[in-house]
């Protein structure tokens, strides 16, 4: 969108840069913050009002706002209600049935069991409001971690915080995928778009401009405001940073939700026909659906997990189950009026009724989270928590999984130079530190085969080799197609922000004197803007070319390649030239390459030079490094806007300048997490976007596949160690056929996540998928338990059940093992709960039998004891057991079955050995003192009280 499709005043900019001046106006209703909406507001105006500049600021100030302006978090969001917890104790299915009973006992005027049942009913509410109370207030705290995060800039350090800890002034940085966490004066854009579908209901992404200013006069609506982004919205293509003016309830999406409170209605509305009328069915069928919706809450039958609202089920159930025995009671006795039949009656029905199962369920399940916060896993979705304990397969991630995530530059690789090599580096992030060494030889040289002139020297020098021309041009690419930047600080630490692979990169071309903070101009070296002049870095010398950013062509997983279109300009009105600059995966820059620089100057890229290339990617892969493609050319075109330019007609035409190896180590944990996890019987796949050799070698060093694949049959190591290419070429009946699904899966792609997923769920696997990126989404959404790192987009963590707050592959087996224990616990409880209602249903239902003089049945049981057993001897231990630590045996047993859940063949016979056998041993003391040591006599009324007759 152009300037004046905006009609908008600006001057003349750059990309990340904002100058203009607009006219004072007065403005009604506004934030307290700024005197005019921030649309009409220069970058350097809203800075100057907010009180604040680029560096951000600092955490002293960023606090003290926060305490002033508030959270940045809507209003009504639903915490912790006190009288909401106190309702749900008292109005409930089976605390209503405890209130029944209690009303009957009071009314036979059965005072003790009426007042027992009263202080069951008053400590069953208290223990109840204190225990789901302190659960609230954990998933209150969960639900805080797990809301979306955000990148901002404070006392110049790049920081991720929560975004409720945003700040009115914060500089907030945002990339594809993130969820804008405030609304946000833009003061830098490239090729920024971000859906606003939930504020303007505007399909389409809006593409935005942070050089564009409005006058008040034009009365711009909030969706046409393209130099501002609001809270709420989605980043679809490209990077921003900017200012925040708004937070919580004063941003636009705030004032939405403000004017929609209390219109959430759980009345069904009249579905009209075709042609718009309403009839008296349609009213009859909303009204039957609303009165079913309310039914199905109350019991716990339309609200929950699937195993809560199973379990509410088994309890509806077992009090139909309850009202059927306590007839049956009746019925032995004729259906007398005695108020001791009816209390046995109740009581035997009571025995039936799981009271504290549900309770106990989400006490067990809140606990269970608090303590996978404590291992690093953060649980966004309660359905995992019974799908953790089943996971057969792990679809995992490499880099900052299983790898640290700290990529260093080992090797570069350039032909018509030779080969650097770093050794010793001690901090990954320090560019003076490490031995760099230089050969003439290539990457792919035995050392026996490597002329005496070409073997390895240390290089004391660097200027002696930055400034020869193949290497100049290597680092200009290196330094220049990368967004990451390394900045020398004055106490003498190094400081580095962006991407870690980019940081590698960067933190190499730096060790030239090569820095991206050094070669581009200040006018568009965004990263600097606001500070003062002793912080700017001077240029690599006086006739040094300044370099200033026209247009970037973002990495994208598809085309797995980043390019990057610089303007050179010299200073004495020199002349001016642009370059295009690309990095990426070594196959798909060859793609883009007709030339490529040696010694012999620019040749074309023959099937043997191409060969050669590949020969060298592939020596350094095998020494698991990262391996990425550099390359350039020159652009002679004169593009007049560059959004929405095709990136083929820029990617195209290079000329392939090098290499570059970059190494990840592997997590010390990796290896014995893997090993766990085969223990376990789960199988571990590694899906990454490096090449086969390279993934294969790391695989390796973690153990996800053998080191002694010499030993391995040819037909099976094919299957296991495959590209996304080779495994997508396969039709699904193809891959049905595979001996083994691939464990490592090189050069993936979003897609063929998802397809793997799809092949595992045919072979009736159990998958969990790990994933980061906003493509990562639908592979997220298909597995059956969907992982996103903490570091990821915002969309991946919505798409995700879990987020693992530090990206590390051993906290999955954290996770995998919580969810194994609270299943155990599950199936404890339930076992202890429903056979002692089996042996209560069967002990006072066969007592029937026993009859006094008077022909009323005789009570094994007095109902006092029942009520005492039901709620204090079995509900204090069923906690008890849902907090049960896990079994030694835990993680070297399979994965249980998740057809079959909580309620397996083998649960189920021992809940009816277990119940019969204690139900015999109580009919049997009975028996005994009665019939064995006792006269068998008894006696007349000694339900109620005790008489001469009820002496045995």
């Amino acid at each position: 969108m152009t300037q004046s499709e905006n009609t908008a005043t600006t001057s003349t900019h750059t990309n990340g840069e904002t100058l203009g001046t607009i006219p004072e106006q007065p403005q009604q209703s506004l934030p307290a913050l700024l005197s005019r909406p921030a649309h009409v507001l220069t970058a350097h105006e809203l800075a100057k009002q907010l009180r604040t500049n680029p560096e951000g600021l600092l955490e002293d100030e960023a606090a003290s706002r926060v305490k002033e302006y508030g959270r940045n978090e809507l209003q009504g969001g639903g915490g912790t209600s006190v009288v909401h917890i106190l309702i749900k104790q008292i109005v409930n299915a089976m605390m209503l049935v405890l209130i029944l009973a209690m009303a009957v006992s009071l009314a036979i005027k059965s005072w003790i069991s009426g007042a027992v049942v009263a202080a069951v009913v008053v400590i069953n509410i208290i223990v109840g409001f204190l225990q789901e109370y302190a659960a609230e207030k954990t998933m209150d705290s969960l639900r805080t971690l797990s809301s979306p995060t955000a990148s901002v800039v404070r006392a110049s350090q790049t920081k991720v915080i929560p975004t409720a800890e945003i700040a009115p002034g914060d500089v907030v940085e945002l990339r594809v995928g993130d969820t804008i966490p405030a609304d946000i004066r833009l003061i830098e854009c490239m090729n920024f778009e971000t859906d606003e579908a939930l504020l303007t209901g505007e399909s389409l992404p809006v593409a935005k401009e942070a050089g564009i200013v409005y006058t008040e006069s034009q009365n711009i609506g909030v969706g046409d405001r393209i130099n501002l982004a609001y809270s709420s919205a989605t980043v679809t293509k490209g990077r921003a940073k900017g200012y925040v003016y708004a937070t919580g309830m004063d941003t636009e999406i705030g004032r939405i939700a403000q004017s929609l409170k209390g219109k959430n209605s759980r009345v069904r509305r009249p579905v009209p026909k075709e042609s718009g009328k309403i009839t008296w069915g349609a009213y009859i069928r909303a009204g039957a659906g609303t009165v079913k919706d309310t039914v199905f809450r109350f019991l716990g039958l339309n609200v929950g997990t699937p195993l809560q609202r199973k379990l509410s089920q088994l309890a509806l159930v077992l009090f139909g189950v309850a009202v059927l025995f306590a007839i049956v009671v009746l019925a032995a006795n004729k259906f007398t009026s005695n108020s001791d039949v009816i209390i046995y009656a109740v009581a035997t029905g009571l025995s039936m009724i799981p009271a504290s199962l549900v309770v106990v369920l989400t006490i067990t399940m809140s606990m269970g989270t608090k303590r996978m916060v404590q291992r690093n896993v953060i649980v966004r979705n309660m359905n995992a928590l019974e799908s953790l304990g089943a996971v057969t397969n792990i679809c995992s991630d490499k880099t900052g999984t299983l790898t640290q995530g700290k990529m260093v530059a080992k090797r570069a690789y350039i032909p018509a130079y030779g080969t650097f090599t770093v050794d010793d580096i001690s901090n990954p992030n320090n560019p003076t530190v490490g031995k760099l060494v230089y050969s003439r030889a290539s990457p792919d040289e035995s050392a026996d085969e490597v002329p005496d002139d070409a073997k390895p020297i240390p290089v004391e020098n660097v200027g002696q080799h930055a400034y020869e021309p193949a290497v100049k041009a290597f680092l200009l690419v290196g330094s220049l197609c990368n967004l990451a930047t390394v900045h020398h600080r004055k106490d003498g630490g190094w400081t580095c922000r962006g991407d870690p692979t980019e940081i590698g990169i960067q933190v190499f071309v730096t060790r030239f004197n090569f820095g991206r903070l050094k070669l581009m101009a200040p006018a568009s070296r965004t990263e600097s803007v606001g500070s003062t002049p002793e912080d700017e870095e001077p240029p690599l010398n006086d006739t040094e070319a300044q370099w200033h950013l026209q247009a970037e062509f973002p990495f994208d997983s598809d085309v797995k390649r980043m390019a990057v279109v610089f303007q050179r300009r010299a200073f004495a009105d020199g002349p001016t030239s642009q370059m295009v600059f690309m990095k990426g995966a070594v196959e798909r820059v060859l793609e883009a390459c007709v030339s490529m620089r040696t010694r012999e100057g620019d040749v074309e890229i023959t099937e043997e030079r191409k060969d050669d290339i590949l020969t060298n990617m592939e020596a350094l892969a095998k020494d698991g490094l990262r391996v990425l493609a550099l390359a350039s050319r020159e652009w002679t075109e004169h593009v007049q806007e560059w959004r929405g330019y095709p990136r083929e007609k820029v990617e195209q035409g290079m000329t392939l300048l090098g290499l570059i190896g970059l190494y990840d180590p592997p997590r010390l944990e990796s290896y014995q997490s893997v090993k766990k996890c085969h223990q376990a019987g789960i199988t571990v796949h590694m899906l990454t976007g490096d090449h086969k050799a390279t993934a294969q070698a790391i695989a390796q060093q973690v153990g996800i596949i053998p080191k002694a694949l010499y030993k391995v049959p040819p037909h099976i190591i094919k299957a296991v160690v495959m590209t996304a290419a080779e495994f997508d070429q396969l039709t699904d009946e193809q891959v049905d056929r595979l001996p083994v699904l691939p464990l490592v899966v090189a050069r993936c792609a979003p897609q063929t996540k998802v397809r793997m997923v799809e092949a595992l769920h045919r072979r009736n696997c159990f998958v969990a998928m790990t994933g980061d990126g906003v493509n990562d989404s639908p592979s997220l959404k298909q597995a059956d338990v969907g992982i996103a790192m903490g570091s990821g987009s915002d969309v991946a963590k919505d798409a995700a059940d879990i987020v693992l707050t530090d990206d590390n592959f051993a906290s999955i087996l954290n996770a995998i093992e919580e969810g194994r224990r609270m299943f155990d616990n599950i199936k404890k409880f339930v076992l202890h709960v429903l056979a002692e209602n089996i042996a209560q249903a069967c002990t006072l239902l066969i007592g029937l039998a026993f009859k006094d003089q008077s022909g009323l049945s005789v009570f094994p049981l007095a109902p006092v004891e029942i009520l005492w057993i039901i709620l204090v001897t079995s509900g204090l231990p069923d906690m008890g057991l849902g907090l049960v630590e896990a079994t030694p045996d835990v993680m070297i047993r399979p994965p249980h079955n998740r057809h079959q859940g909580i309620f397996s063949n083998e649960i189920l016979l021992d809940m009816l050995v277990y119940g019969l056998w204690m139900s015999a041993l109580c009919l049997a003391s009975f028996v005994l003192v009665m019939y064995g040591w006792g006269s068998g006599d008894l006696g007349t009324g000694c339900n109620n009280d005790w008489n001469p007759s009820c002496e045995t």
